[in-house]
């Protein structure tokens, strides 16, 4: 397994795979891998030659109060991960060379960031869109893979490769749980046993929300109105946002008339965790 650290040493690396009629696979991360990435890996491994892992705990992604200094980090652990995966390289870049001195270029979205997360953390998507649109263009991937987890940066990935006309094939990977239901992230690390016992409540409010939608029921405030119910019988859930809506627009639904996507964002104590699930009537 190969570490590449430098801009331009990665797409050397990566033009030659491609001279040599490699198709390659590409999972960007933040690091602190966990079963949720190793997912996407083996998946990325099993649809190219050739397995490109970066791991860059992006600075632009996160507003001026978020957990940019805290968020966990596991170099060594990383590495076992993704040697153990089949990752062929691993693209590991600095801030420094990442962004450079006077940087000024970023990439927006006009729409789909002002949904859901984007509302409570409005430069979060400017910076996915930019440092996505960075790592391709060094990266040159036939194929990423992201995970449904983070539904709203799927749709923002898929939209920026379709307007920005990217030859490449954006894979979503279903969300990976723990035996109990919570969805896996690096964030859960944050949590206190009792917390983590708690956080079950998201997963539980969204199957919840499955039952009634299968049951006939199709007022959308009806069903936020019960997981929020749900969600608030946590001790110390905090609620950012519960929502219905389009799974391709991201806009609000009042009816339930056909799949709807149903996302949560909750504060378990100081940890924000996001869930989501598509419901069929």
């Amino acid at each position: 397994m190969e570490i590449i650290s430098d801009k331009a040493a990665m797409a050397i690396r990566c033009d030659a795979v491609r001279r040599e009629g490699k198709t390659i696979a590409f999972v960007p991360t933040m690091g602190y891998l966990h079963q949720g990435h190793l997912t996407l890996l083996k998946e990325g491994r099993n649809l190219c030659d050739y397995l490109v892992l970066s791991i860059f705990v992006n600075p632009t992604q996160f507003g001026p109060n978020e957990d940019l200094d805290a968020y966990p980090r596991d170099g060594e652990r990383d590495m076992k991960v993704a040697r153990e995966a089949g990752v062929d390289t691993i693209f590991t870049p600095s801030n420094e060379i990442m962004y450079g001195p006077n940087y000024q270029t970023y990439v927006t979205l006009e729409n789909l960031p002002h949904h859901l997360c984007g509302l409570s953390r409005p430069v979060h998507f400017r910076g996915v869109a930019t440092v996505v649109t960075k790592l391709f263009n060094i990266v040159q991937p036939h194929v990423a893979l992201f995970g449904e987890k983070d539904f709203q940066q799927l749709a923002v990935i898929r939209q920026l490769v379709a307007d920005l006309d990217f030859s490449i094939k954006i894979q979503g990977v279903a969300t990976v749980r723990e035996s109990d239901g919570l969805a896996m992230s690096s964030r859960n690390a944050y949590l206190t046993p009792e917390q983590r016992k708690n956080a079950v409540v998201l997963y539980k409010s969204l199957n919840q929300a499955q039952e009634q939608v299968a049951g006939g029921e199709k007022d959308a405030s009806i069903v936020m109105e019960k997981a929020k119910a749900t969600i608030l019988s946590m001790p110390g859930a905090e609620i950012d946002y519960i929502r219905l809506c389009d799974p391709q627009t991201l806009d609000d639904v009042a009816a339930i008339t056909g799949p709807t996507l149903m996302a949560l964002a909750v504060k378990v104590g100081q940890t924000r965790l996001i869930d989501n699930k598509v419901l069929e009537p």
